[in-house]
């Protein structure tokens, strides 16, 4: 079990927390600045290893207006047997006028006879701009068979917040991955094609567009992974995308990521790329 809250504001020429929070087994570490753009990093860790049944994390994370965070996680979130119930966590993020986040963990992997589910809410300003990574990973079954596991759901909701006060936010994406490997043969077409692993991006900026979607299929392309894009609609004046990649290789999906955010990262915000090195 354990609680995060973590709230991020502009102090000067850098991002900084000014409220953390932490209860049972979340903590983060100290912050870095991984360049001179005044970008936050934090990363999430978890004391206890894994995530087992019955378990649940919350986390609340807040980013303000003009503030920019980078939050990764120390490793890989690993979720073991849930015998008669499922682990869980729930994610709400907020991001204010001209907030930026880069969410960026590192892959979960799901155990043999593991059910894990994810749910996140953000609430954005069309101003706001945002880029979520995920890998999730079958893990080692002692009797070398993949898909072990008994489920894995993620769902992201995404709302725009309008300008001023008074308005109701307006429903950007509802993305919703359930992954439920099927007792018997797992490797025939119609189950994730024949591979093992699978990988998403969520980006939402006012400067997505068709020909940004078409740039990273390219790039998503050149790597060893089968890649997907879908476009969201246009709401008060921001949009979003979300690519999807199958593959047999965590390593494979985290470099196709990795590019993916590089290139924006040096696009639109003149950085260069990650360097989420934690050892």
């Amino acid at each position: 079990m354990g609680r995060l809250e973590l709230r991020v504001a502009v102090r000067g020429q850098r991002s900084v927390a000014v409220h953390q929070y932490h209860q049972g087994a979340l903590r983060v570490l100290r912050p870095h600045y991984l360049d001179d753009s005044g970008q936050v990093c934090y990363v999430v860790v978890n004391p206890g290893g894994a995530y087992l049944g019955a378990d649940l994390f919350v986390l609340d994370v807040e980013v303000g207006d003009g503030a920019d965070l980078l939050l990764t996680t120390q490793s890989a979130t690993k979720v073991y047997r849930t015998p008669g119930s499922f682990a869980e966590q729930r994610m709400t993020v907020r991001l204010g006028e001209g907030a930026r986040l880069e969410l960026m963990p590192d892959q979960l992997i799901a155990y043999r006879e593991a059910s894990y589910r994810q749910r996140t809410s953000i609430a954005l300003r069309p101003s706001s701009s945002l880029v979520m990574a995920e890998v999730v990973t079958p893990g080692w079954s002692p009797d070398g068979t993949a898909f072990r596991y008994e489920q894995v759901r993620l769902r992201n909701e995404i709302r725009v917040e309008p300008d001023g006060a008074g308005g109701t936010s307006e429903l950007l994406a509802l993305d919703n991955l359930l992954i439920r490997p099927p007792s018997g043969d797992v490797t025939g077409v119609g189950f994730m094609e024949g591979f093992s692993h699978v990988g998403s991006l969520v980006v939402v900026d006012a400067r997505v567009d068709q020909a940004l979607a078409d740039e990273l299929h390219l790039l998503a392309a050149g790597f060893d992974a089968l890649p997907g894009i879908s476009l969201t609609r246009a709401v008060a004046g921001t949009s979003g995308l979300v690519l999807r990649a199958l593959s047999n290789s965590t390593g494979e999906l985290n470099l196709l990521l990795s590019a993916c955010a590089n290139l924006l990262r040096e696009r639109w915000h003149g950085q260069g790329p990650l360097n989420l090195r934690k050892h």
